[in-house]
């Protein structure tokens, strides 16, 4: 295994999860173990750099333009340790910066304007952010150790909760951090770039992990970042390395790019073909013809799970509209529900001229709930289901997180809902991007921010549960937000939804057909994650098989093949 045959396997592993940022951390990998670019017997050798540093320490100590630094605690050994090129040495982080400290650990003052004081949110994107919502006054900036003070060439890295991100100060920007973010401030005489770049590689994440403390929000003392050890290169090959590494970010920059280009030409690809099969103006040949490429082309062309997503409501979308099967006109009519529909109620599409048309409140007995008071211990922990929208993850519900009593039942405002009813979600954030709906499966309650409809034919439910799934879209636009931002959809939208009501025995086919290919939806979606999981696996043992074969060469890859 090569580099230049893993860059050849890269269409095989482009749409692994995180396969960019994989080899993102080979790069680092390799070039902290020194084989990402050729040694040089002329380099003068790191040992010589550690002297030349420790000597600029102790002048800068002398004249006080730097104090005495705590030595790190005692070095996490890891088994990530290896063999370095001939010419490098390891060393305590410590070793090679004049100071590595933290933000002032006293509460700042506050300004509504001043110096920025940047939180582990301005750096978390590996850059730095200085529109800061926080400020301090320019004489408590400039009473800060000078230490704490971010200047060009410094480094920052955040040591708690995101703990291990280093950005580069690369600006003269003045503004100054808060105790959660560590400032690296390394020696001249080294590459401040390389420093930087080997800061994110994994062999420095793990010790990262490996000292970071506490349990609630793990924390990385300054103890534990100034003991970090790094592969110091003589510093010529420091230079090489940035290099060499930057040129190969812009590569995996430019991969990334066009692997979201491809991606976002199959997500339009595979919703143009949906919306195609949902457009009403279809024909019959048009429609068949269409639906055959959709069904053949749509494995190759389906790379995401929101790609299948987007195929199970064209499913439901089609089901409802009377396309997804053709009609029989031997079929008994279905039962006119609504005699008078009010001129005003605009159907949203055309329907088969066998369908009916009615709204959802001539379907059956609608119904409300309420919440029992939660004082009242005799309410809860009884035998009835209570349903909150939180139950409402599954088509059939039986059994809840939440039980009541019979007294909670003859006390309150809660109601008791048939078996085979329809439930239905009317207010709560779900409602921005979804519509809930399911049928009991046994007699139980509902709450406050839910409705049910108990059907005149419960032989209905099974396609009205579909029919809903598939009315989707019209349903979310009738959704209004309050003042404060709820979602909710108003009695009047609900009530006077428009459903379309095919024959009996053709409901029975639909909810059979639906039911097939929402099948075919799950298998094509577990074959999505298998194939994501074998490119992943694929990824994984390439680097991994890269890695030890560098690990144990003595010449750096070639790159520019290929």
């Amino acid at each position: 295994m090569n580099a230049e045959r893993l860059l050849a396997q890269f269409d095989r592993v482009a749409d692994a999860p995180d396969a960019i940022p994989c080899l993102r951390r080979f790069v680092l990998d390799l070039a902290v173990r020194g084989k990402l670019v050729k040694q040089d017997p002329a380099d003068e050798p790191a040992s010589e750099l550690l002297k030349k540093i420790k000597a600029e320490k102790a002048q800068l100590l002398k004249t006080g333009e730097i104090k005495p630094q705590r030595k790190g605690k005692a070095r996490v050994l890891l088994p990530a340790r290896f063999d370095l090129p001939v010419g490098w040495v390891w060393a305590d982080l410590q070793a090679v910066c004049i100071s590595i400290t933290d933000g002032d650990h006293l509460p700042p003052p506050k300004a509504e304007r001043g110096v920025p004081f940047l939180v582990i949110s301005n750096v978390r994107t590996q850059t730095i952010n200085y529109r800061s919502e926080r400020w301090v006054p320019r004489s408590y900036y400039e009473a800060l150790d000078s230490s704490r003070r971010p200047r060009p060439g410094d480094l920052l890295y955040t040591l708690v909760g995101s703990f291990g991100i280093p950005v580069e100060v690369l600006d003269e920007k003045e503004f100054c951090v808060q105790r959660h973010i560590g400032i690296i401030r390394a020696s001249q005489q080294i590459s401040r770039p390389y420093l930087a770049r080997i800061m994110g590689s994994k062999f420095i994440i793990d010790q990262a992990v490996a000292s970071a403390t506490g349990i609630a929000q793990k924390t990385i003392p300054l103890s534990g970042l100034r003991s970090f050890l790094i592969p110091l290169p003589p510093v010529a090959e420091q230079h090489r390395i940035v290099a060499k590494v930057d040129e190969l970010m812009t590569l995996c920059d430019w991969l990334a790019a066009s692997c979201n280009e491809r991606d976002e030409i199959r997500h339009r690809l595979t919703r143009a073909n949906s919306d195609r099969l949902s457009a009403s103006d279809t024909d019959d040949v048009a429609f068949r013809s269409h639906t055959r490429f959709v069904v053949d082309a749509l494995p190759a062309i389906t790379t995401r799970a929101n790609q299948i997503t987007h195929l199970r409501q064209t499913i439901l979308n089609l089901a409802v509209r009377g396309k997804l099967m053709e009609q029989d006109l031997a079929d008994e009519p279905p039962p006119c529900f609504d005699v008078e529909i009010p001129c005003e109620l605009e159907p949203p599409f055309p329907i088969p001229p066998n369908w009916r048309w009615s709204r959802l409140r001539a379907l059956g007995v609608l119904k409300g709930g309420g919440t029992p008071s939660k004082a009242r211990n005799d309410y809860w922990n009884g035998d009835i289901p209570w349903v909150s929208p939180k139950d409402m993850k599954v088509d059939y519900i039986a059994e809840t997180q939440l039980n009541i009593t019979e007294a909670a039942i003859t006390g309150s405002a809660v109601k008791l809902i048939e078996a085979e009813s329809i439930l239905f979600v009317v207010r709560g954030m779900i409602l921005a991007h979804s519509f809930p709906v399911a049928i009991s499966r046994v007699p139980l309650t509902i709450n406050q921010d839910m409705k049910a409809i108990t059907l005149k034919k419960p032989v209905m439910a099974e396609y009205l549960l579909r029919a809903l799934k598939g009315l989707k879209p019209q349903i979310l636009k009738l959704v209004k937000r309050s003042t404060h931002g709820t979602c909710r959809i108003e009695s009047r939208g609900y009530k006077y939804l428009m459903i379309p009501i095919p024959p009996l025995a053709e409901q029975h086919r639909i909810v059979s057909k639906v039911d097939e290919l929402l099948t075919q939806c799950d298998q094509l979606e577990a074959n999505l994650e298998g194939v994501k999981n074998g490119r992943r696996h694929l990824l994984e043992s390439l680097l991994e098989g890269a890695l030890t074969l560098y690990a144990s060469s003595t010449a750096a890859p070639s790159w520019e093949a290929g």
